[in-house]
């Protein structure tokens, strides 16, 4: 009895081990096991068709949909917010990137002048998220969504969301907005040209073309006034600018640079708050707020309620700076003078 005893203890003991090593790796398995994803698919059909999608959508779109052991290991080790500030605007705001979207500005002149007017929204904006996003349509993913979306739920990490995420995808697809075969996008289920979840598609996307479908994959009339509309949704302020570059007095960046705290431009001129170039503020009614990246001197922003627009896009602050920044460089402002290079 006592060597079954010890040979109990040495199983448990190895079992925990195996267990810990695991987790401290992140090998650890999800909790769910993949010999209950039938199980699951079955459901996830059930829910579909209660929700009105239809037989053929549903067995077309989920027959061959098995779990994506990369989009698990892509979403494991997704990186925390970047630190390097001044780097990752050289990295997304290269010469070439600058160049180009100038360029797409020429060609696309017309279409962007139809869409700014109808929704408020200036083309160097929607021409900076194009590129940013997917540089101008070049790169808008290679995963099947239904899949990665199927993979997402299933692991219990965010399944709600990404759940809620697969009954749109398939709404997409029963309207006829795409064919399922081409239904790719990115390991987290963004697509298309602005790289937009399914549910922010059903909630924002616009036929501009006047095709009949709204078409942010192929179609760069709806994938431009799609981002325009989000924008225009989203609180964007015609006739209004996002922000600027500009240099603190002493102290101010631990006093008074954060973003919830909104002054009248006024107001921040007085207490000492500069363009980059050392000129005064311009002497506009808009209410502001100080935004240091790096959380440090230089460089600040006083940026406007349309920078938030950028952050309802996506939330990161070097995200909506990079757009802001790469709107006002297609439009000649130079920005190689921020971080003081």
């Amino acid at each position: 009895m006592r060597c079954t005893t010890v040979a109990l203890r040495r199983s448990i003991l190895t079992v925990a081990v195996v267990v810990a090593t695991a987790w401290l790796t992140g090998s650890a398995p999800s909790a769910r096991a993949d010999d209950g994803f039938g199980d699951w698919l079955a459901d996830l059909r059930s829910e579909a068709l209660g929700r009105g999608i239809s037989a053929e959508i549903v067995e077309t779109a989920l027959a061959d949909v098995s779990p994506i052991p990369e989009v698990l290991e892509l979403d494991r080790r997704q990186p925390g917010a970047p630190r390097d500030f001044c780097g990752y605007l050289d990295r997304r705001l290269t010469p070439t990137r600058i160049a180009r979207a100038r360029d797409v500005m020429r060609t696309h002149r017309a279409l962007l002048d139809d869409i700014a007017a109808k929704y408020g929204v200036p083309a160097r904006y929607l021409v900076a998220l194009w590129g940013l996003e997917t540089n101008f349509g070049d790169y808008v993913g290679s995963y099947p969504v239904i899949g990665a979306l199927a993979t997402l739920a299933y692991d219990t990490r965010r399944s709600d969301l990404f759940r809620e995420q697969i009954f749109a995808a398939l709404r997409i697809l029963e309207e006829e907005h795409l064919d399922p075969a081409d239904f790719v996008g990115s390991w987290a289920g963004a697509s298309g040209q602005m790289q937009f979840m399914p549910t922010t598609f059903l909630a924002y996307a616009v036929d501009h073309d006047g095709d009949g479908r709204r078409n942010i994959w192929t179609s760069t009339p709806d994938a431009l006034a799609t981002a325009a509309n989000y924008l225009q949704q989203s609180g964007w302020r015609g006739g209004e600018t996002w922000g600027r570059q500009v240099t603190l007095p002493e102290g101010l960046e631990s006093s008074g640079a954060e973003l919830r705290q909104r002054q009248p431009v006024s107001a921040w001129r007085k207490r000492g708050v500069r363009r980059f170039d050392g000129g005064d503020l311009p002497a506009a009614g808009l209410h502001g707020s100080i935004v240091v990246p790096r959380r440090e001197p230089e460089p600040a922003y006083l940026v406007y309620p349309n920078y938030r627009t950028f952050l309802a896009w996506n939330r990161s602050t070097f995200f909506a700076i990079s757009v802001g920044t790469l709107a006002d460089a297609v439009a000649g402002v130079d920005h190689s003078r921020t971080c003081g290079s």
